[in-house]
């Protein structure tokens, strides 16, 4: 707690440096328009939803990485709520049958996760069949004892907000229950003594990265999107989860003490390295990791959850500097750390270079921007 108020305290006196610029809210116009240009950058380069991804291999378009996009679209459609862009999700749906890559009785969150846009679709348009085959596929996993599908941080944001849309939806504190089952054995147990460090509060991407490993510097390593993709995942969780809930105040407990430890290792540059405790490894600007921390800071903030004075000029740093520096004339986005699993991956990450796969560094941008959105 200490440690907590002193980081306070510097954020404070650290704050009334910064450019007035990165200390207050972008007109909402601003925010929207840059929004709207990478939105479109991607819609028109992908106007058939459906298509497959062909890379060195093919994959549907129903994977983890269009689904974080359309996360994303959805958080866009939620501030301005544009016929295209409903449309354009309604048939990425359509064009898998709202299926899952895997079918109903796969267990792996990354094939789970167009979930989330699947129910969101749903509740706005009750077709039974949006819904059908992401309810039986967590429905069959409620049915089993096993709890230990979750053994990379990524899992928890893929699947973890399916499941309390579910518990929400039908009223059924089952799914609540199971999700915090698997949450839990993530943080405490694989790895051997979990992913979490409850000393740091932060989490190690898999098993490969608990100690002894260690980065060039001697630090532990924390992977930037990793860390991202959990607190994302708290937020999107406490959305739909009660607050009633005798898990509510654990995740949000996670959730400050995680937003606690991030804010002090921003870069004076307003973004977060890839190696979150070692610069020198592959320091460097990087979209996605930064994204996620404004998306989630920023909802933390508007919740009165984080101090404002303190995360606010934090949180408005950060954006800035993704508007500024990563959003090219035509909408595409730089500074996009390709697919993998630690900071070496992907490798340069630049303004120019395209990531191996565009879409979940855009659903990132639009889910940070669309909270900035809302801020206040």
């Amino acid at each position: 707690m200490k440690m907590h108020l002193l980081a306070a305290t510097v954020l404070l006196s650290l704050s009334s440096y910064l450019p007035a610029r990165a200390q207050s809210l972008p007109p909402k116009k601003e925010v929207l328009k840059t929004l709207t240009l990478v939105n479109r950058y991607f819609m028109e380069k992908w106007p058939d939803a459906g298509k497959e991804i062909v890379l060195h291999k093919t994959w549907p378009s129903n994977i983890w990485t269009r689904a974080v996009y359309y996360e994303g679209l959805m958080a866009l459609y939620q501030i301005d709520p544009q016929k295209s862009y409903y449309d354009y999700a309604v048939q990425w749906g359509d064009k898998h049958h709202w299926g899952l890559r895997g079918g109903i009785t796969t267990r792996n969150a990354d094939n789970q996760a167009c979930g989330q846009t699947y129910i969101d679709l749903y509740l706005i348009d009750k077709q039974p069949e949006r819904i059908h085959d992401i309810k039986a596929s967590i429905d069959s996993m409620l049915a089993t004892d096993v709890i230990d599908d979750w053994d990379w941080v990524d899992a928890i944001q893929m699947a973890m907000p399916v499941m309390a849309r579910l518990g929400k939806l039908y009223n059924d504190t089952a799914y609540f229950h199971r999700m915090y089952e698997m949450y839990a054995f993530t943080k405490f147990r694989h790895g051997t003594n979990g992913l979490y460090n409850q000393q740091e509060h932060l989490w190690w991407r898999d098993k490969d990265f608990v100690p002894p490993y260690k980065e060039p510097n001697g630090g532990n390593c924390y992977w930037s999107r990793g860390n991202g993709w959990v607190l994302a995942s708290l937020v999107r969780t406490m959305e739909w989860l009660p607050k009633s809930s005798p898990y509510y105040k654990i995740y949000l407990q996670d959730f400050k003490d995680m937003a606690a430890a991030i804010i002090k290792l921003q870069r004076a540059d307003g973004f977060w390295n890839a190696s979150l405790h070692d610069p020198t490894n592959f320091g460097g600007k990087e979209l996605t990791g930064t994204s996620l921390f404004v998306y989630g800071m920023a909802w933390g903030v508007r919740h009165g959850y984080l101090d404002k004075k303190v995360y606010q000029p934090v949180v408005l740093k950060a954006w800035h500097a993704l508007a500024k520096d990563c959003v090219h004339d035509n909408g595409m986005l730089g500074y996009v750390q390709s697919t993998g699993k630690q900071p070496s991956d992907g490798q340069p990450v630049s303004f120019d270079k395209i990531p191996d796969f565009e879409d979940y560094g855009l659903g990132c941008f639009l889910l940070a921007g669309a909270e900035i959105y809302k801020s206040k």
